[in-house]
């Protein structure tokens, strides 16, 4: 569905990516480990062309999208929930999720109802306080509109940047439930970039790992989970 190959990326003068290689398949969570400064948001910043590559292609289901506008190759079905989620906090509940679907804008409203619905069900908080403002939210409410908001494009891949980040243990747990659930029941495939690693290789099934732009390890998340050095350096025991 998704690949990357031999990816170079840099900021002004400093190179941020080098010769990345990385494959999403139809139906798949893959997660992308590493610690800080990695270029794990890089990566997926390269996706969505917010980041031009200078070597290397990106393709989407076969075709190119490296240098297309990221409004293109988000309307071809790739949706992002960014890191520290990016709300529209002065918007309600049901004015951020209509936003999600600004792409489908000339759909019937029968079918935007149906999504709005579908995301009601998975989050049933999001439907009790709809016309409240999304800043009022609390942070597992904001990460959650912020998931239901990408879902609204109904995408085939979904991005998640850090969706564990700032949050309470129980509520990192819920979403990552319901995360697996629509890759399940959906089919949508996951590229999921996450620091705490030992949730992120229980939901996934395949793993990379990041060090300063580099892709040193890759294989079944169950693979690396047994890993000792990855035990050592991400999971602390």
């Amino acid at each position: 569905m998704l690949r990357l190959a031999g990816v170079v990326t840099y900021y002004g003068p400093i190179q941020i990516l080098k010769s990345l290689d990385l494959e999403v398949r139809q139906g798949e969570i893959v997660c992308l480990l590493g610690g800080n400064a990695s270029g794990k948001s890089t990566t997926m910043k390269t996706i969505l062309g917010i980041v031009r590559p200078r070597q290397g292609t990106v393709e989407f289901e076969g075709q190119r999208i490296d240098g297309l506008p990221t409004e293109a190759i988000v309307s071809r079905g790739i949706s992002l929930v960014p890191e520290a989620r990016r709300i529209f906090g002065r918007m309600t509940v049901w004015e951020n999720l209509t936003m999600g679907a600004y792409t489908r804008r000339r759909e019937a409203p029968a079918e935007l109802q149906q999504d709005l619905d579908r995301v009601y069900g998975l989050f049933p908080r999001l439907r009790e306080r709809a016309d409240q403002k999304g800043g009022t939210l609390s942070g597992g409410e904001q990460q959650m509109l912020a998931v239901a908001r990408a879902l609204m494009l109904r995408p085939r891949l979904l991005l998640l940047d850090e969706p564990s980040l700032g949050l309470a243990p129980l509520v990192v747990r819920e979403i990552f439930r319901i995360v697996r659930a629509i890759n399940k029941e959906a089919g949508v495939s996951v590229l999921l970039v996450e620091q705490n690693a030992s949730m992120a290789l229980r939901l996934a099934d395949h793993a990379y790992l990041m060090e300063t732009g580099t892709m040193v390890m890759s294989g079944p998340a169950a693979d690396l989970a047994r890993n000792d050095a990855v035990r050592r350096a991400y999971l602390g025991y």
